[in-house]
Parts: structure tokens; C-alpha cells; sequence
């Protein structure tokens, strides 16, 4: 792992610590930064990096961009290099916060970056078997290999503080959206995010009269840096995009899922 602190201000108590996964861009980079506009200390994970290049998604966004934006914010937190389809990094990275924070309030998991295998028009015995497979890698094994390394610091955490803690599982699509089979998306990426709601009922289930709760939250139609750029547009004049699809007045900013 590669990592690098990021300081705006002197933390001279406790505060809360957060671990959100999947922040080099889109929602999870909002969601670290706005939680440490409350005063959390936030962990920052991802894979593409200025030192070890991009991942396989091949966008230019950086974890350490993540970091930037969380100094300029005035917060206080990590941005760490992480393959969270790899158990033992994932473990490692949980073990370092045990050792430098003693406590992990809340796990935000916004991992994905399948969208590059999505095959739309194909059915599941046409679709490209191995990209199929690497979607389920990326949006379903990432999460379950985090929270089976960070929930158990979770619960000691609440036990010893009396508080209470948090799983956020990011997906796309409502209960409703999810519960039929939806043809316009694939196969592979159905599967993916019905998965992920899967998994909050069942931790739910697990973790029933426990202090830590488990919630789905899925964006609307998300202004990611990719979504700009499909548009040709910033979040500055996004607006402008308007005149050649109007349905995307009903965009949100990725800082109002945050």
C-alpha cells in the first residue's frame, strides 16, 4: 500500500473515522470530503495514484487528488493506495487504523469500475465471459472482502465508545428498480448492483441487536467526471447539456448524494 496524511487542521481529540473506499472520483471522493467538513478522519482509498499510475478504468483522476481536496476542506485524513479485491491489503489497511485511530465508526463502500466490461445489447450466453466475471470481481468481491475485514474493528469500536456504528453500501437502483430484472443495463451489471442490495439485508440480518447498521443508498443520475465529459460540460455550466438531452436537468452533483 502507498499512502499519504493529509492535514488542515490540528486534531488534538478523538473524532470519528471513516473509511471510504472507491473516493478516487464520483460519489466516494464527495463523500470523503464532506465527511471531513464533519469532522471526521477520513481513510480515502482507491487504486489509481500519481505514484503507481492508473488503474484499469484509465481515467486521470488520483487518490491523492482525493487528498488535496481534503486539506483544502480544512479536514484531517489518509489517501491510500488499496486493491480491495486483494483480502490481505484490504486487512492491512483495517490493522493501520486499529493501530493509528484505536476506532472505525464508518465504512462507506463505493467500489466499482466495471462499467468499461458492460455489454447492453447482449444476453448473458453472448456477453464476454471473463469481463462479466471481473464486474462481479470489482462491485460484489470488493465489498464483501472489506466488510469482513472492517466490521469486526466496527463493533469493538461501538462496544468501547458506546457508540454507534455505520456501513453505507453505494449502489444504483431503488428497491423497486431492483427487484426486476432490468434489460437495459446487462446481465453482469444487474446482477452487480442487485447484489450489493443483497448484501445489505443480509449484514442487516447479521448484525441485528448489534450498535452497527447497515444502509443501501443509491444516487440519482450521478454528474461523475465521466458523465461531464460524455456531455462535454463541467460542473460549472452543466446546465449547458441541458439543451441537448433535457433530461439531464434532473442531475445531482455527487456532493448531494454525499
Amino acid at each position: 500500500m502507498h499512502r499519504v496524511e493529509y492535514s488542515g487542521v490540528d486534531v488534538t481529540e478523538a473524532v470519528r473515522v471513516a473509511l471510504v473506499t472507491g473516493a478516487t472520483r464520483g460519489a466516494g471522493r464527495a463523500i470523503a470530503i464532506e465527511l471531513v467538513r464533519a469532522d471526521f478522519f477520513v481513510y480515502a482509498t482507491g487504486r489509481s495514484s500519481r505514484t503507481t499510475g492508473p488503474s484499469e478504468i484509465g481515467r486521470p483522476e488520483t487518490i491523492e487528488e482525493t487528498g488535496d481536496l481534503i486539506a483544502a476542506a480544512g479536514g484531517t485524513g489518509a489517501a491510500v493506495v488499496v486493491d480491495h479485491e486483494d483480502p490481505a491489503s484490504v486487512a492491512e489497511l483495517v490493522a493501520g487504523i486499529e493501530r493509528e485511530q484505536g476506532r472505525l465508526d464508518l465504512l462507506v463502500n463505493d467500489i466499482f469500475g466495471g462499467d468499461r466490461y458492460m455489454e447492453w445489447d447482449k444476453p448473458l450466453w453472448e456477453h464476454d465471459w471473463a469481463g462479466g466475471l471481473r464486474m462481479l470481481q470489482m462491485g460484489v468481491h470488493t465489498h464483501l472482502i472489506t466488510c469482513r475485514a472492517a466490521i469486526p474493528l466496527m463493533l469493538r469500536t461501538a462496544e468501547a465508545q458506546g457508540s454507534q456504528g455505520l456501513v453505507v453500501e453505494m449502489t444504483d437502483g431503488t428497491s423497486e428498480a431492483n427487484a426486476e430484472f432490468r434489460r437495459n443495463v446487462g446481465f453482469y451489471y444487474d446482477l452487480v448492483k442487485a447484489s450489493v442490495e443483497r448484501i445489505v439485508k443480509g449484514l442487516n440480518a447479521e448484525l441485528e441487536n448489534s450498535p452497527v447498521t447497515v444502509a443501501g443508498v443509491t444516487p440519482g443520475w450521478l454528474r461523475s467526471e465521466k458523465m461531464l465529459e460524455n456531455f462535454g460540460v463541467s460542473e460549472a455550466n452543466w446546465r449547458d447539456a441541458v439543451k441537448q438531452r433535457p433530461g439531464f436537468g434532473i442531475s445531482e452533483s455527487p456532493a448531494y448524494v454525499a
